[in-house]
């Protein structure tokens, strides 16, 4: 089994970690920025889940 069954949650759950920690930086182009990777990578993580 290993660490292969777990290679498809590895790119949404990057980046939604990367677009949570450019949310938080106070600058409004990065913000705007990582509240589009939130959005793309929770949207990715739900169209692979149960896949």
């Amino acid at each position: 089994m290993g660490l292969e069954a777990y290679f498809d949650d590895i790119g949404p759950a990057t980046m939604g970690l990367i677009g949570a920690v450019l949310f938080v930086i106070p600058e409004p182009a990065t913000s705007a920025l990582g509240a589009g990777l939130l959005l793309l990578g929770g949207s990715w993580w739900f169209y692979e889940w149960k896949r």
